[in-house]
C-alpha cells in the first residue's frame, strides 16, 4: 500500500487564519492550526466616523498564516502517517470582495510606513459598504448603456465587489489610488505572497473572484470595456489594464512555494492552486455537487450551487453571480447569500442582550436553549435580517434591520429566536427565487461555525425552509475545499469530483422539517414577504394587518 499524502488547506476568514492538514485519499484530518487577526476588532478595522467602513491589514493574514501552518504542522507529527514530505499541496482560500492596493513590487501599501495606519490603503474588506453610491452609479451606467455586465451577477452591481471599492478610492482618497500600481483580490495576492511573486502584472487571477466580483465573463471578453470604465473614472481603466488574463478555475496551479518559506516552515517546494473565494472553497469542502446546495453558514452566509455546463441557464435577479467554473470546474458556479447571519446574533449577545444574559459563546448556548422552549410564533415578533444591508435578493447596502411585536414584555430569548428565524425567512427567499429560475435543488448541506454550534437554527431553516439539512462532515469546511485543490494540483487527483468523493461526506444527523412548525412558519414567512417587499422593493403596501396578525398567532400559539 502506498504511502498516506497530504494536502494543507488555508482559510482566510474575516476574524483568523486556518491552516488544515487533510489526508488526500480519505480526508482524514491530521490537524489544524488557527491564528487570530490582531489588528482592529477582531481582525476589522473600523472608523466610529463612517460605520459602513470595514478594513482590514494585510500583515494579519502573513503574519497568521505563518503562525497557523506551524501550529498545524507541530500537530500534524502526532497523526500516525504524517511527515512534512507528504504534503503534495497548498490550497488557498480567502474572503471577497477584498481587494487590496499594492504597489509596483506586489507590496500591499499597508505594509508600508507611509501607508501603515491610512484606512484607505489597507485592504477593504467584504462587509465594507462605503462605495454605496458607486455601486448604484455602476449599476445605472450599465443598464442605461444596455450593456450586459449585471446579467450574470443578479441585475445589481454591489458595493462589497472590486470596481465600486476601486471608484470610491479613486474619488475620495486619490492618494492612495495613484500610489497603488494594482487591486488584487485577498485571494490573488496570497498565493502570491505564497510565491514570491513581486509583479502584479504576473499575478495569476481567479475566476471565482474575478467573475463574482469584478464582472469578468468570457462572453464579453473577460473584464468591462475600457470605454464604459472610462466614463466611471480614468483611473479604473489603469486598474483594468494591470489585470492580466486570462483568470483561472482553482485546479490551476498559481505557482510553487518560495524557497525561503518553504525552509522556514520544513516544507517542500510545493504546488500553490489558485486561489478562490472562501464560501466557494466551503461549498467543494462540504460536496458541493449539481443538485446540491451548500448553504455557509457563518457571520455572514453564502449559498452555491453548480450545474453542468452543457445546459442552458437563465440568468437570475438578485443574485451574486453566474460564472464559469467558479465553484467546481467545468461547471457553471451560482452563488447568492445574505449580508448578515451570525454577526446578528454576535451584535445581540455584546451589544443588545441585558447584563443578566451570560458572556461569550455561553451567551448564544443560554438564549438558544431559552428560544428552543418557545413555540413558533409564540413571541409575537417578526425581524427583518438587514443589521449590514440585503445581498440577495434586493442588493442593497442601504436596508437596514427591523422588528416587530415588540411589548413590554418582550425577553432577549424571544428577540434572540426572531433573529433566527428572520435569517431563515432570508433563506427561503434566496430558494424560492432559484425555484423560480428552475434551478433544481435535491439536497441542502450546510457547513460553517453557526451550523456547527446551533442545532435550534438548524432546526428552524429546515422549519422555513420546509426542506431537510444536512451538515458537512469537516467543521473546516471552508479549509477543506481550499486542501481539495492542494490535492488536486499536488496530484493526488486528476479531478475536483473525484477529489471531492474520496476528501468529503455528511455528519449522520439530518434535521427534518416539523409540520407543526411548517405550518406556522407559512403565515409568518407570508408576512415578512409582504414587509420585506414594503420596505425592500417601490410602491406602497398595506401593512396596517401585520402587527395584529401577529398578535394573534401569539396568543393562538400560547394557548396551544
Amino acid at each position: 500500500m502506498s504511502a498516506s499524502t497530504f494536502a494543507l488547506g488555508l482559510d482566510f476568514g474575516t476574524g483568523s487564519v486556518r491552516a488544515l492538514i487533510v489526508d488526500t485519499h480519505t480526508g482524514e484530518e491530521a490537524a489544524v492550526g488557527t491564528a487570530d487577526y490582531p489588528t482592529g476588532d477582531h481582525g476589522v478595522i473600523t472608523d466610529p466616523g463612517n460605520l459602513e467602513l470595514a478594513r482590514q491589514h494585510p500583515d494579519d493574514w502573513t503574519h497568521g498564516l505563518v503562525q497557523a501552518t506551524q501550529e498545524a504542522l507541530r500537530r500534524a507529527h502526532g497523526h500516525r502517517d504524517f511527515a512534512n514530505d507528504r504534503l503534495i499541496g497548498i490550497g488557498v482560500d480567502a474572503t471577497g470582495s477584498t481587494p487590496l492596493p499594492v504597489d509596483r513590487t506586489n507590496t500591499p501599501l499597508a505594509s508600508r510606513d507611509d501607508f501603515r495606519h491610512d484606512l484607505a490603503a489597507q485592504a477593504w474588506l467584504w462587509k465594507d459598504h462605503t462605495a454605496h453610491a458607486e455601486a448604484s452609479e455602476i449599476t445605472a451606467q450599465a443598464q442605461h448603456r444596455g450593456l450586459p455586465y449585471l446579467h450574470k451577477c443578479g441585475g445589481t452591481y454591489s458595493s462589497e465587489w472590486l470596481w465600486s471599492k476601486v471608484l470610491h478610492c479613486e474619488r475620495h482618497h486619490p492618494h492612495v489610488a495613484m500610489s497603488a500600481f494594482a487591486w488584487l483580490e485577498a485571494c490573488d495576492w496570497i498565493p502570491s505572497w505564497l510565491c514570491g511573486q513581486h509583479e502584479p502584472g504576473k499575478v495569476v487571477r481567479s475566476i471565482c473572484a474575478a467573475a463574482h466580483k469584478a464582472m469578468y465573463h468570457p462572453a464579453w471578453g473577460g473584464l468591462p470595456d475600457p470605454a464604459f470604465l472610462r466614463e466611471l473614472h480614468p483611473g479604473l481603466v489603469r486598474v483594468r489594464e494591470r489585470f492580466h488574463g486570462p483568470a483561472l478555475a482553482s485546479n490551476q496551479r498559481a505557482g510553487t512555494l518560495r524557497r525561503d518559506l518553504a525552509s522556514a516552515l520544513g516544507l517542500p517546494e510545493l504546488p500553490i492552486a489558485v486561489g478562490l473565494l472562501d464560501a466557494h472553497a466551503g461549498a467543494v469542502g462540504s460536496g458541493c455537487a449539481p443538485g446540491t446546495l451548500v448553504k455557509i453558514l457563518g457571520t455572514s452566509t453564502c449559498d452555491c450551487m453548480v450545474l453542468p455546463m452543457d445546459r442552458a441557464l437563465p440568468d437570475i435577479p438578485g443574485v451574486c453571480g453566474i460564472a464559469p467554473e467558479s465553484i467546481v470546474p467545468g461547471m457553471w458556479g451560482i452563488e447568492a447569500g445574505q449580508s448578515a447571519v451570525g454577526d446578528i446574533f454576535q451584535w445581540f449577545v455584546h451589544k443588545i442582550a441585558p447584563r443578566s444574559v451570560p458572556e461569550g459563546e455561553a451567551a448564544h448556548a443560554a438564549l438558544s436553549e431559552a428560544a428552543a422552549r418557545l413555540l413558533p410564533g409564540a413571541s409575537g415578533l417578526l425581524a427583518l435580517d438587514w443589521h449590514n444591508g440585503n445581498r440577495c435578493v434586493l442588493v442593497d447596502p442601504r436596508l437596514t434591520g427591523l422588528v416587530l411585536g415588540l411589548t413590554l414584555a418582550t425577553t432577549p430569548a424571544e428577540l434572540y429566536r426572531a433573529w433566527i428565524e428572520a435569517t431563515a425567512f432570508g433563506a427561503r427567499t434566496i430558494l424560492d427565487r432559484l425555484a423560480e429560475s428552475d434551478v433544481g435543488i435535491d439536497r441542502i448541506v450546510t457547513c460553517g461555525g453557526v451550523a456547527e454550534k446551533n442545532p435550534l437554527l438548524m432546526q428552524i431553516y429546515a422549519d422555513v425552509c420546509e426542506r431537510p439539512l444536512l451538515a458537512a462532515r469537516s467543521p473546516q469546511a471552508c479549509a477543506l475545499g481550499a486542501a481539495i485543490f492542494g490535492a488536486v494540483v499536488g496530484g493526488a487527483h486528476p479531478d475536483v469530483l473525484t477529489a471531492q468523493r474520496a476528501m468529503t461526506s455528511v455528519k449522520p444527523t439530518t434535521w427534518t422539517p416539523q409540520p407543526a412548525a411548517v405550518a406556522v412558519y407559512r403565515r409568518l414567512h407570508a408576512a415578512y414577504r409582504l414587509v420585506h417587499d414594503a420596505f425592500g422593493t417601490a410602491g406602497a403596501r398595506d401593512l396596517s394587518g401585520v402587527m395584529k396578525d401577529l398578535l394573534a398567532l401569539r396568543d393562538a400559539q400560547r394557548q396551544a
